[in-house]
């Protein structure tokens, strides 16, 4: 009885070179070895099209990280000043 072709998905495919890649394992299982040559050569059409959102991806974080840092500073900034304001009234209770 022959055996049934298995397949693979791409993200399955990158998945396992960044392991490898990560680990430091070695690469020389033939189907591995094949997917990282894939990978490293940027034949495969999914490793292209998941570069070209990731540095899209990269570009929109950077932006969102910026206004946020921005934010984070002018909040800062405000409650550092409104603690030495003369217009704030505070209350206290004695127990």
């Amino acid at each position: 009885m022959a055996r049934q072709r298995r397949s693979f998905s791409e993200e399955f495919k990158r998945e396992a070179v960044k392991l490898v890649d990560l680990s430091g394992a070695s690469k020389s299982g033939s189907l591995l070895a094949r997917w990282y040559r894939e990978e490293e050569a940027g034949r495969s059409p999914a490793a292209k099209a998941s570069n070209a959102v990731s540095a899209e991806e990269y570009e929109r974080m950077r932006r969102e990280l910026a206004k946020v840092k921005t934010e984070r500073d002018i909040l800062k900034r405000r409650s550092a000043t409104s603690l030495q304001s003369p217009s704030e009234v505070r209350l206290y209770c004695q127990a």
